[in-house]
């Protein structure tokens, strides 16, 4: 970066020894006039800008900002102002450089998670423990981690426990205690002894790798303002470059005594001031900033579209399960009918076995080790209802009353009164026993629903496949008015377009599972809890957040609405400022001066405050 300074550098000192030169009459060497030495200034500070302005032409693009200021200095030089042509490209480049610098500030979270990249993976093959590159570790390999290394891939752990560092992932700082079978992630940082752990993923897969690609792409996504301004800058202009051309001869029919030189250093005056640098260079900044904040806070946006419009969120939809809660299902009450309720545990287990369900793994880690002998045949998942299939030639469905119902299993009284998730059981077509199964709020959660509420946000929905009574429980308890359970996906999806259609404001969804994915695509911005949530849902998604804290998701209204309030201020600044030197300069009153200042002096302007965003915390 210092380096790239230096042209600007040579050109400033070039430019400040012109001056003197003029000012004192004096030449450098015989026969060379400072003329030659603004002309070197000229080509070192501006030769890029003008060579950037004639490919555009070429492709018979003038509506940019190279062709005006081009047009400008060119002019400027033309009628004798040799000094303030330079001084143009001179605080155009010092004002490119304060933006790369800036932008270079904004990728700093991302370049951290780059340097989180392990450059090797400890694996254990054919008999000791071999470093290897992370890419050439396959799906199995067992691999270990020593303290205060950094994870390579994310895997199962093996160990009893460990506690890792995940800050640079998720954005929260707090150590992280995980137990056996528990996930650990890529780019975290082993914090406890050493720890084994099984490969789930290959690395191009990893969590890290996929933030990294989410928020490198997140840049090439332009927000509505950004978009705007692209589509503004083909009318504006041709309309100055029209206006600098009425400046010129208009005056000519009206004014006496009229001169050429001096009308048309009026036009330059005017063109160089309509420059719409500050805009091209503030806006993209600090939408840029935007997004570089919320990563740094564990909210990864993938594009400034998506950030743009989560400050105008009307409603949030969320689903519970996962979200709103925990996700950690346990089994906390077993009731057998006919069957001894440890037979029973043990059949539902082993079909249980066969689903990645979250209230499946749960029956699971129940039973222990005690399913593993059974044998599990023409096993058939009903999605959002639970399992059948068969064992020692016993047909054996688990799920929930909608699932009893499809098979005309009637359920006890006893049974259907629970107001809780319950895993009921049938073998050979009979009523055999229910699991309950429990789930936690997070304490989060409760905080996330208050700030949003402060925040304006209309409504907030619950939505959930688990028991109605059971999500209108977690709905009352923080304060949400509207809650719906004993969803299929497709109904959650009907609920989403429901409030699509009433266009009342932004909707967004929030949600972790599979069956969460259709509702996160359909909302006007969908958010994934990226931590724990399925891969598919944070593919979806156009937000996700790393922590799974839904008070995340206020921390990204807030972000999004600074950057915009930061963005319109830069906006407001440049077209106040431009318009008021534009007339003095059309009259007369501004020179080129003047209109160096009014141009540049706004775009840094600009430039430092954007650069707040940066600072915003979630």
């Amino acid at each position: 970066m210092k380096k790239q300074y230096i042209p600007a550098l040579i050109s400033a000192i070039l430019l400040a020894g012109g001056i003197g030169m003029g000012y004192f009459e004096v030449q450098f060497f015989t026969g060379y006039t400072m003329i030659s030495w603004y002309a070197v200034a000229y080509v070192i500070s501006g030769g890029p800008v003008v060579y950037r302005a004639i490919k555009e032409l070429l492709r018979l693009d003038f509506a940019n900002e190279f062709f005006l200021m081009s047009v400008a200095t060119i002019g400027a030089f033309a009628i004798g102002e040799y000094a303030e042509a330079v001084a143009v490209m001179v605080f155009y480049e010092v004002g490119e450089l304060l933006q790369k610098d800036a932008v270079g500030r904004a990728r700093g979270n991302i370049k951290a998670l780059l340097d989180l990249r392990p450059d090797q993976a400890t694996v254990w093959r054919e008999g000791e423990w071999v470093a290897v590159k992370p890419g050439e570790t396959s799906v199995g390999d067992i691999i270990m981690v020593k303290h205060g290394e950094k994870v390579p891939l994310d895997g199962e752990l093996l160990s009893e426990s460990c506690t890792v560092n995940t800050s640079a992932i998720t954005g929260e700082s707090r150590p992280d205690r995980i137990y056996r079978g528990g996930r650990v992630l890529a780019g975290s940082i082993n914090t406890g002894g050493v720890m084994e752990a099984r490969v789930t993923r290959e690395f191009a897969d990893s969590s890290l790798s996929r933030i990294l690609s989410l928020v490198e792409d997140a840049s090439q996504r332009k927000a509505p303002t950004e978009r705007f301004m692209r589509r503004f800058a083909r009318w504006y202009t041709p309309l100055v470059m029209s206006m600098a051309l009425l400046i010129t001869f208009l005056p000519l029919l009206i004014v006496e005594g009229y001169v050429f030189a001096n009308w048309v250093y009026r036009a330059f005056v005017f063109l160089v001031i309509a420059c719409p640098c500050a805009l091209y260079v503030s806006i993209p900044l600090g939408y840029f900033g935007g997004i570089g904040a919320a990563s740094k806070n564990g909210i990864l946006f993938k594009g400034a579209d998506y950030l743009d419009r989560m400050k105008d969120l009307h409603t949030l939809i969320i689903d519970k399960t996962g979200t709103l809660t925990k996700g950690n299902f346990k089994v906390t009450q077993v009731k057998a009918y006919g069957i001894d309720s440890d037979e029973l545990v043990r059949l539902t287990a082993a079909l249980e076995s066969r689903s990645n369900h979250p209230v499946a793994s749960a029956v699971v880690e129940f039973s222990g080790n005690s399913h593993s002998g059974l044998k599990v045949e023409d096993v058939k998942e009903i999605p959002a209802n639970g399992m059948k299939g068969r064992i020692g030639g016993k047909e054996v469905i688990a799920g929930n009353s909608r699932l009893m119902a499809m098979h005309a299993i009637e359920i006890p009284a006893e049974a259907a009164s629970i107001p809780y998730t319950c895993v009921h059981v049938a073998i050979e077509g009979k009523y055999s026993g229910y699991l309950v199964i429990a789930d936690e709020v997070r304490k989060d959660s409760i905080a996330a629903v208050s700030r949003l509420r402060k925040m304006g946000v209309r409504e907030i929905v619950v939505l959930s496949g688990d028991r109605d009574g059971i999500t209108r429980e977690v709905a009352g308890s923080l304060g949400i008015d509207h809650a719906h359970g004993d969803l299929l996906p497709e109904e959650k999806t009907a609920i989403v377009q429901e409030y699509l259609d009433r266009k009342a404001g932004f909707v967004a969804f929030a949600g972790d599972g599979i069956n969460d994915a259709p509702s996160i695509a359909l909302a006007d911005v969908g958010i994934a809890m990226g931590a724990g949530g399925s891969d598919l849902a944070v593919e979806t998604a156009d937000v996700v957040i790393q922590t799974d804290q839904p008070s995340r998701i206020a921390g990204a209204v807030s972000i999004s609405r600074t950057t915009s309030r930061i963005v319109w201020q830069n906006i407001w600044m440049v077209f106040i400022v431009k318009a008021m030197f534009l007339l003095l300069g059309a009259v007369g009153v501004a020179g080129m001066w003047e209109a160096v200042f009014a141009d540049m002096g706004v775009a840094l302007a600009a430039i430092f405050n954007a650069i707040r965003v940066l600072h915003k915390k979630a």
